[in-house]
């Protein structure tokens, strides 16, 4: 019998089962986006197969309700586990009027949500990461108790923005959990070429913790991501995490990555898919039986048929509506 490693980290049976769960399910919306691309009904699909583990992982260990989140566009699982729906990911990608995130004006992949503490995040990257300090600094100043989740890829980790949120929350010890996603490619720059060393040990530089974890297990990263958002509750400062993963797609459905990495590397990736090795492990532990597995799987199907089959018939924003939030509106004197 395996170690029942979830345990040691004080996960419950019912926990691991809800990862797997937000892990295939995302994975399968994802899914679902890609074949809808393919066949011309969304116009683009930003993707988050093979990281889907890291970001479930880490999600576990924030607080609903109270913690606050400025994920990247890869951030799929991340933000089911926090309260976006099959159907406002769904609504998203069709850029249907309901959709939560901004009411089908933006690209797919931008979460926010007032009601979820999620901030919407922009086109150009990292630039969520001085937003999540300035949460964290506000939260300070108002005398909350919120830690502040952000996450970016490993090649966005080297733009100013990441540089100087990262010093501002050193200098003042404020509760951010910068995660970085090193997924092995930003777009087709391979990893060698984007970094000289680790993007954890550029932590020790603003004078905080740095931690590399395996991001293809949850369990681990989950263990991690919970303890430094322990230390920033209770007032010692922002962590650095660079969970190591690797992006199984293209980088977005307008890339083609065969141009910059070969199929045999890819299928080796595949080797080690995150989804179908910690559904491995919750059997082997005896938490999940063929039975449960396929409980699981219905349930997450049908979610995706219901999400599906509700954006695609759902309308359109109004014409009318083309100039709101963008243009002040003149009021009748």
């Amino acid at each position: 019998m395996m170690v029942n490693r979830h345990k040691e980290v004080g996960l419950t049976d019912e926990q691991v089962l809800d990862m797997y769960y937000y892990m295939l399910l995302a994975r399968k919306i994802d899914e679902r986006q890609w074949l809808l691309n393919r066949a011309g009904k969304v116009p683009f699909v930003v993707s988050c197969q093979g990281q889907e583990a890291a970001q479930v992982g880490a999600a576990f260990a924030f607080e609903k309700g109270n913690d606050y989140s400025c994920p990247y566009y890869r951030d799929l699982g991340f933000v089911l586990v926090m309260g976006q729906t099959p159907r406002d990911c769904m609504l998203s990608v069709f850029a249907k009027a309901e959709e939560p995130n901004s009411g089908g004006r933006q690209m797919p992949g931008h979460f926010g949500s007032r009601k979820l503490n999620m901030l919407s995040g922009s086109s150009p990257v990292t630039t969520q990461v001085p937003h999540a300090v300035g949460i964290a600094l506000a939260g300070r100043m108002q005398g909350k108790n919120h830690v502040v989740y952000t996450s970016f890829g490993e090649g966005s980790s080297n733009q100013g923005d990441f540089h100087e949120g990262a010093n501002f929350a050193g200098v003042h010890k404020l509760p951010v959990i910068f995660f970085c996603e090193n997924n092995q490619y930003a777009i087709s720059v391979p990893l060698k070429k984007q970094l000289g060393g680790k993007v954890a040990d550029r932590a020790i530089g603003y004078g905080f913790k740095g931690i590399t974890v395996d991001g293809n297990d949850p369990i681990e990263t989950y263990r991690v991501v919970k303890e430094a958002v322990d230390r920033a509750r209770a007032g010692e400062g922002p962590t650095l995490i660079e969970a190591i993963m690797y992006r199984l797609v293209p980088h977005s459905s307008d890339d083609d990555d065969r141009t910059y990495r070969s199929r045999e590397e890819v299928e080796e990736a595949k080797r080690r898919d995150p989804v179908p090795a910690f559904a491995a492990y919750l059997r082997e532990v005896g938490v999940m039986d063929e039975a449960k597995e396929a409980e699981i799987n219905q349930r997450v199907q049908q979610e995706v048929d219901d999400a599906t089959e509700y954006a695609e018939n759902a309308p359109y924003p109004d014409p009318a509506s083309l100039y709101q939030h963008v243009y002040g509106e003149s009021k009748e004197v």
